[in-house]
């Protein structure tokens, strides 16, 4: 008996070890999204700026500045930048322009092009590379559109829904890309002209917060606490319960984890994809989880409201 009693207390401290935070980030604001590039980390934050941090060192190496902007009363405040994303040697970056619009730039080793002005009027929620003339936008409205950036014009321009957008997210060769909203359904459709491939519905019964897609599977963060994983090519689908509202998902590269956030105290609790099984939760994170991100199949960041981000060792 008391080994039995022994071993379940050496095993629970080991287990309480490993959900700690291995190591933190420190970034310049609340941070609203990341991206990873040959072990350097993009954090797109709340603070006019993106924070570069060099993986191996874990220390903040640069940062890339975008102009403050004058809110309706005329003050000058923070923009925040939405969204985040890096090819070769060029940084996308989406960030709030004044008059509730938003502004796209480019930015080079020569220097910071404005892609996409508060002139166009454009409410756009996230922006991703395509290729490297080719941005995807997902606007406000749930349009989705590809643009041409030699040219500066729209290659193809598609209402997903009625419903407002949530997120995207792309497979790896960026071939195809599934849209989330708060209708609950997801949709599928090929980057080159736009065309629908496939509707998912009836897993999730609300808003789908985040989306993420790997290796063939997709998986959900639900407003209805439903974390869900279909197989992109059958259709086939299951959902796990969390205790919260899910506000951030996201798959390993071989998607056989799916992490998400869970509960009121902002933890990630991780569990197999095949087996359906329970991991772990990991615990750290103060405020609410803005973004997962996996490094490999045994280490992933964490990122939230807070100026941190926690980096946390699977074994």
């Amino acid at each position: 008996m008391i080994k039995y009693i022994l071993f379940f207390w050496i095993f629970g401290s080991f287990m309480s070890a490993n959900t700690l935070p291995h190591a933190k980030l420190q970034a310049s604001g609340g941070v609203v999204d990341m991206v990873l590039d040959k072990e350097k980390l993009y954090s797109a934050t709340n603070a006019s700026c993106v924070d570069i941090f060099d993986m191996k060192t874990k220390n903040l190496t640069s940062k890339i500045e975008v102009e403050k902007i004058s809110d309706f009363m005329g003050d000058i405040i923070d923009s925040k930048v939405y969204s985040v994303d890096v090819l070769h040697e060029k940084v996308l970056l989406l960030s709030q322009a004044e008059k509730g619009f938003s502004r796209v730039h480019i930015h080079m080793p020569k220097g910071m092009e404005l892609l996409i002005g508060a002139s166009e009027k454009q409410a756009i929620s996230k922006a991703k590379f395509l290729d490297e003339n080719t941005i995807l936008l997902a606007l406000l409205g749930n349009e989705l559109i590809s643009y041409d950036i030699k040219n500066k014009k729209q290659n193809w321009k598609i209402q997903v829904s009625q419903s407002k957008f949530s997120s995207f997210a792309l497979n790896e060769i960026k071939s195809e890309v599934v849209v989330a909203d708060e209708s609950g359904d997801l949709k599928l459709y090929k980057t080159s002209n736009g065309s629908l491939i496939k509707t998912f519905k009836g897993q999730n019964l609300d808003n789908v917060f985040q989306v993420a897609y790997k290796n063939g599977l997709i998986a959900t963060a639900g407003q209805d606490r439903r974390v869900v994983i279909y197989n992109a090519k059958s259709g086939d689908a299951y959902y796990k319960i969390a205790s919260f509202l899910v506000y951030s998902v996201a798959l390993s590269p071989s998607a056989k984890v799916v992490a998400h956030s869970n509960g009121e105290n902002n933890n990630v609790t991780l569990f197999d994809t095949t087996t359906k099984v329970e991991i772990g939760t990991f615990t750290g994170n103060k405020m609410t989880i803005s973004n997962i991100l996996f490094l490999s199949e045994n280490e992933f960041l964490v990122s939230s409201d807070d100026n941190k981000i926690n980096l946390y060792k699977i074994k």
